[in-house]
């Protein structure tokens, strides 16, 4: 009897971690979980930091095929331009760990950057992986919006085509300007969640 209990209480224990666990993860129509991060230049970022703006989050890593996807021809770019240029705050997250494909030095972060003509806000170094496990980003890219109230709106795909080609990007439904259109008219977000495509992220492994 006495085991018996046991395992029922050490059960519920761990059923109530698993619970704590779950309710800070991130999920859409509720608060985006807090983190904070230093960027490729050295300067700590919380997100706190934005409040009262749009934030993106753009998981990234230059070497998966889907992001080259939308570097090659500037897609990416563009976006990035375009909504800063509207007051957006845009963070490019990278959770490859070191010695994974995608991982980059701070430097060499920088260097690719230019070189890209990349316009996010910030690149955001996640070498072990908790901010990108905390919001359940699986894949590069994986987007997610968060609304000037610190409301998460949007999680998935950037676009409706699962493809490498850069051809399919004029073609396919993007779900990111569509939902940042929405964020910035005042209109709740039609499509608030997709099925991400891509890399998987080179998470550190345990």
């Amino acid at each position: 009897m006495m085991n018996l209990i046991k395992k029922l209480v050490t059960g519920l224990a761990a059923l109530a971690v698993f619970g704590a666990i779950q309710t800070h993860a991130a999920e859409v129509g509720k608060p985006a979980p807090a983190f904070t991060l230093t960027d490729s230049n050295g300067k700590s970022h919380q997100l706190s930091d934005f409040k009262g703006k749009t934030v993106v989050l753009e998981w990234i890593n230059h070497e998966c095929p889907f992001v080259v996807k939308h570097y090659s021809g500037g897609n990416m770019q563009g976006l990035q331009k375009t909504y800063t240029g509207k007051g957006v705050v845009w963070l490019s997250i990278c959770s490859s760990a070191p010695g994974t494909q995608g991982h980059l030095s701070a430097a060499d972060w920088n260097k690719t950057t230019a070189e890209k003509k990349a316009s996010s806000t910030a690149v955001l170094i996640d070498e072990d992986g908790s901010v990108g496990k905390l919001y359940g980003a699986k894949t590069t890219p994986q987007m997610y919006v968060i609304n000037a109230e610190g409301v998460l709106v949007y999680n998935g795909a950037i676009d409706s085509i699962k493809s490498t080609s850069a051809d399919d990007i004029a073609k396919a439904e993007n779900y990111v300007s569509k939902a940042l259109d929405e964020v910035l008219a005042g209109k709740p977000v039609t499509t608030a969640t997709t099925a991400p495509y891509g890399c998987s992220i080179k998470y550190a492994k345990k």
